[in-house]
C-alpha cells in the first residue's frame, strides 16, 4: 500500500503538465518485470520457511514488514534524485522482501479449496490482462478525463489503506472480518487498482522524464502487486465459508 504516497505526488508534478517523458513507461518495464521476478523468488523463500518452521516465520514477517517500507521511502527518495545505482539493489532488496511477506497470503490460497495454485495463476493473469487493457485506457485518456480519474484513485488508495489497517488491527485482537465484508474489500481494491494502472499510463510519462525510469517502475510495480494481492484475497474469500 505504500503507493499512497506515489499518487499524492504524482498528481502534483503532473498537474497542467505535457508529456515530458513519452517512454519512460517503456524504460520501466523490464525493472518491473524484474521486480515481480524477485518477489516471486522471495514467496518461494517465504513458502519454504512457513513449511520448515512456521515458528520462525511470524516474528521475520514483522521485521521484514518494517524493513520494507523504510526502503521504500529510501527507494523512493533517492530514485527520484536520479542515483539510479544505488537505488536499483535497494530496490531489488525491497521486491525480495514484498514477496517474504506476500508468502503468507500465497500459503493460505494453496491451502483455500478452489483456489490452490489455479487461483495463484488466475490473480497473475488477471494482472496481466488488466495491463494490456491500461495501457490502451490510459494512454488515450483526455487531460480533463487523466486528472478526474487520478484524483478519484488518489482517494481511492488513501481510503483503502485505511480500511486494511483497521483490518489488520482488529486481526491483532483476534477480531477477523465476516466473509461478506472480506469480499467487499477486496473487490474494492480490485477495482481501485485496476484504475490505478489506467492512471500509471496517464499520469507517469506527465510526471518522469525518460531517464527517471526506476521511480515509475516502482509505482507500476507497486501498482501490480497490490492489484494481484487484492485478486487473490477475493478468490480466497468467495471460496471460504465463515
Amino acid at each position: 500500500m505504500s503507493n499512497t504516497s506515489n499518487f499524492r505526488q504524482a498528481f502534483r508534478e503532473a498537474q497542467n503538465h505535457a508529456l515530458v517523458g513519452p517512454n519512460v513507461i517503456a524504460n520501466a518495464l523490464p525493472f518491473v518485470g524484474g521486480g515481480l521476478v524477485l518477489t516471486a523468488l522471495g514467496t518461494y523463500g517465504g513458502l519454504g520457511v512457513i513449511r520448515s518452521n512456521p515458528g520462525l516465520f511470524f516474528p521475520t514477517f514483522f521485521g521484514a514488514v518494517v524493513l520494507e517500507l523504510i526502503l521504500f521511502f529510501v527507494a523512493q527518495n533517492v530514485a527520484s534524485k536520479g542515483n539510479n545505482s544505488v537505488a536499483l539493489p535497494l530496490l531489488a532488496i525491497y521486491s525480495l522482501l514484498s514477496g517474504y511477506t506476500l508468502s503468507g497470503l500465497v500459503f493460505v490460497a494453496l491451502r483455500t479449496q478452489g483456489v490452490g495454485i489455479e487461483g495463484i495463476g488466475i490473480a497473475a493473469l488477471g494482472c496481466g490482462v488488466t495491463f494490456i487493457a491500461a495501457r490502451q485506457i490510459g494512454s488515450n485518456l483526455s487531460e480533463s478525463d487523466g486528472m478526474a480519474l487520478t484524483k478519484t484513485v488518489s482517494l481511492g488508495v488513501i481510503a483503502l489503506v485505511v480500511v486494511c489497517l483497521v483490518q489488520f488491527g482488529l486481526a491483532l485482537f483476534g477480531v477477523y472480518t465476516p466473509t461478506w465484508l472480506e469480499i467487499g474489500i477486496s473487490g474494492l481494491g480490485v477495482f481501485i487498482f485496476a484504475g490505478a494502472s489506467v492512471v500509471d499510463f496517464y499520469i507517469l510519462p506527465r510526471t518522469y522524464r525518460d531517464d527517471q525510469y526506476l521511480p515509475a517502475a516502482l509505482s507500476m510495480y507497486l501498482t501490480y502487486i497490490n492489484l494481484f494481492i487484492f485478486i487473490l484475497r477475493l478468490l480466497i474469500a468467495i471460496n471460504s465459508r465463515d
